[in-house]
């Protein structure tokens, strides 16, 4: 009769571990996905980033290039964009 006492222990025992073991593994693969979430996020924004320094450096290349040759036309080219003078904001 000893026997059939231990028996139902050790079976409860060993579901509360495998029990305490899933929940450690869940947690685990949640701390996972959360960290590639997370990679896959930095990476996007890197990626953006680096394609909007691309398009300021190209926007500046073309701006020298701009005024280089308006230099050597012996003309003043207002550069594009929404630069304005304190001036042309004011209205004077």
């Amino acid at each position: 009769m000893a026997s059939t006492e231990t028996q139902p222990r050790f079976g409860q025992s060993v579901k509360g571990l495998l029990s305490d073991k899933v929940s450690s593994c869940s947690g685990d693969v949640i701390a996972l996905t959360r960290q590639v979430l997370k990679g896959s996020r930095s990476q996007e924004l890197l990626s953006q980033a680096a394609r909007n320094m691309v398009i300021q450096e190209d926007a500046i290349l073309h701006s020298e290039d701009a005024r280089g040759y308006s230099k050597e036309c012996g003309t003043l080219k207002k550069p594009a964009g929404p630069a304005e003078t304190f001036n042309e904001i004011m209205g004077l």
